[in-house]
């Protein structure tokens, strides 16, 4: 079984695209309503939560990890390994495979992010190191508002004044590094030139869990959602994004 974990509902994003590739995998998914968001707390309590995440996962069954927040992916980058004592086929976390998807192009990179992953410098160094420099910037309170529904025209102001400074015609690709940005790309695609193109990380994340755990994670796809505090908005974007799905979610007490 494979378990996602995530500070609400931008895992989703994900689930979607391991759903694509992995139709027949039975998935746990923990959305950590109560806390979010995650972008605006220390290391230590992302560890804290991160940690507290994954045993309740493993506890329900979970034997491969997909850590799609990336804040946590940020922070806490390779130590995730050892607080949990999980070998490295074991947990797929987000940077490593968003970043091996522009190993060699010559695309000029922007990537908008949470302040706690831009403050990490971790996607900074990881472009770097296959020989890209790029630009962040963060986007301060906008997976909250996702997260809790805010009305478009706010989500709007929040994207756009992020980018002011920026001069986004110097750029071809900008990287959404958090998975509650891609619930709403259409506000993103309204804010940027038609010419700078959007990529989600999601699908890069889902194949990296295909090529490790095909063909072990063979079920009937079943899909358990829990979270920590229930949420009208969680909802609402699980019934758009997995339509046709049953939406079997348990609310902890």
């Amino acid at each position: 079984m494979i378990g996602i974990f995530d500070s609400g509902s931008g895992g989703l994003t994900v689930l979607k695209a391991l759903r694509d590739v992995l139709p027949s995998a039975d998935v746990v998914y923990f959305g950590d309503i109560k806390n979010v968001p995650y972008g605006g707390r220390s290391r230590e309590e992302l560890s804290n939560l991160t940690v507290g995440a994954m045993r309740f996962l493993h506890e329900r069954g979970a034997r491969m990890f997909i850590s799609a927040c990336n804040s946590v992916s940020a922070s806490l980058a390779l130590s995730l390994f050892d607080a949990f004592e999980v070998a490295p086929n074991q947990l797929v976390e987000m940077v490593g495979p968003t970043v091996a998807c522009f190993k060699g192009s010559p695309d000029r990179v922007l990537l908008c992010a949470t302040p706690a992953t831009v403050r990490s410098e971790i996607y900074q160094t990881a472009f770097r190191m296959v020989g890209k420099d790029i630009t962040t910037v963060a986007i301060p309170e906008l997976a909250g508002a996702i997260e809790r529904g805010e009305r478009a025209e706010l989500l709007q102001q929040l994207v756009v004044g992020a980018f002011q400074p920026i001069s986004l015609d110097d750029y071809d690709t900008l990287v959404l590094a958090c998975t509650h940005y891609p619930l709403i790309t259409d506000i993103f695609k309204k804010a940027v030139p038609k010419s700078l193109g959007l990529f989600d990380p999601a699908l890069a994340a889902a194949e990296r869990v295909e090529k490790l755990c095909w063909p072990r994670e063979v079920g009937g796809g079943s899909t358990h959602f829990i979270l920590s505090q229930d949420s009208a908005v969680f909802r609402q974007f699980a019934r758009t994004l997995l339509p046709g799905s049953a939406h079997e979610i348990e609310i902890l007490s």
